[in-house]
């Protein structure tokens, strides 16, 4: 179960509680971690490191006192604090002569096909170059999204570990482990080893969100397991100011909580899984139980049509599934009811006969 030996490529997610002290970055913890993950460096193990602090360290600079909510100076701090941080980086690896590379994202990116496989071209192209990446949240250019899209790149660092096909993400953070009921509320509570299933009731078990300049949380965490999981990847969860705690890990000291994966999806349905759907497409049963027989969805079987999407875009299917729709919304709503050879009849001989095929549709309970 700890056995981390035959873990080649992993994922290092280090929360912004983690990494601050007195409104920056910790400059010796950042060295300490450099020294970690140069030792899994040198025995030819490929590491991906995904980071937060950008907002906090920026409102170090600026002396702001407290979480700052003002989007335009979430922004302001992010732009400030990203090259700061990204200097910390650099300077600890380098005593290491090793590389570090910036990737910024935002979650559009991850959700369209082509941006994807252009990110995951990249980080291919480092790691085989020897370079590690360091992700991040771009904030500094995000609205609504800024701090919920990620929480904290807890999701992030889920969704970059099942897009690499990572064999551990170790998620470290200003909590020691999952428990079975929030400590802070209550004295009792005792720290799991290990988890097998995300059930409801490890959810409900979860705490609030995180500290000052941190968006994350217990909640977000055990999301970023589940999409992990989907990929086949183990996650641990540890306390990120433990001593040597990357190092332990790796030797299978019992640090934290570890996630067990139950399945291991394919590329494309990870994708699939965890894109934001563009629309519904409202589907009748005999539909759905065609689905789960791993037969296309053909336009009888459609009901009705919400948002607008376009061909190529992830949709819902009701409530219990996401798709790549091969029609767009205009396009589906004119052809919702009818048989799938029309849909060549009015669109034109190019077009697919089916909604979706079965290799484009995930269910959610897979």
């Amino acid at each position: 179960m700890r056995n981390f030996t035959k873990a080649n490529r992993i994922v290092v997610k280090i929360g912004t509680a983690t990494l601050s002290k007195d409104g920056g970055v910790d400059t010796d913890y950042v060295r300490g971690v450099a020294a970690q993950i140069a030792e899994l460096v040198r025995a030819d193990r490929q590491l991906v490191i995904i980071t937060s602090g950008a907002i906090g360290m920026g409102a170090g600079l600026l002396k702001l006192k407290g979480p700052v909510a003002d989007m335009k100076m979430r922004q302001a701090c992010a732009a400030i604090g990203q090259p700061l941080l990204m200097q910390e980086y650099r300077k600890a690896f380098a005593e290491f002569g090793i590389h570090v590379a910036q990737v910024l994202l935002t979650a559009e990116v991850l959700n369209q096909r082509k941006t994807y496989l252009n990110l995951r071209n990249s980080v291919e192209t480092l790691l085989r170059l020897g370079v590690i990446p360091v992700l991040n949240e771009n904030d500094s250019v995000s609205t609504a999204e800024i701090g919920t899209a990620f929480g904290d790149n807890d999701k992030l660092s889920a969704l970059v570990a099942s897009k690499i096909d990572a064999d551990l993400l170790i998620m470290l953070s200003d909590v020691d482990a999952l428990y079975d009921k929030d400590p802070r509320k209550h004295a009792d509570a005792k720290p799991i080893d290990a988890v097998f299933e995300i059930s409801d009731k490890i959810t409900s078990g979860a705490g609030a969100r995180g500290s000052t300049h941190s968006t994350g949380g217990m909640r977000t965490k055990i999301e970023a397991a589940k999409i992990a999981a989907q990929a086949g990847c183990r996650i641990v969860l540890a306390h990120g100011r433990a001593t040597d705690v990357i190092t332990r890990i790796m030797a299978g000291e019992p640090v934290g909580t570890i996630f067990m994966p139950k399945r291991r999806l394919g590329n494309r349905a990870r994708w699939i899984l965890n894109s934001a759907p563009s629309g519904v497409i409202r589907i009748d049963d005999g539909a759905m139980n065609a689905l789960r027989k791993n037969k296309s969805l053909l336009p009888s079987g459609v009901t009705d049509v919400e948002g607008q999407f376009k061909a190529g875009d992830v949709v819902m299917l009701n409530e219990s599934a996401k798709a790549v729709t091969s029609l767009g919304a205009a396009e589906l709503k004119t052809l919702a009811g009818k048989h799938s050879r029309q849909i060549r009849q009015i669109l034109g001989p190019a077009r697919k006969d089916v909604v979706a095929a079965p290799e484009d549709i995930v269910f959610l309970d897979y």
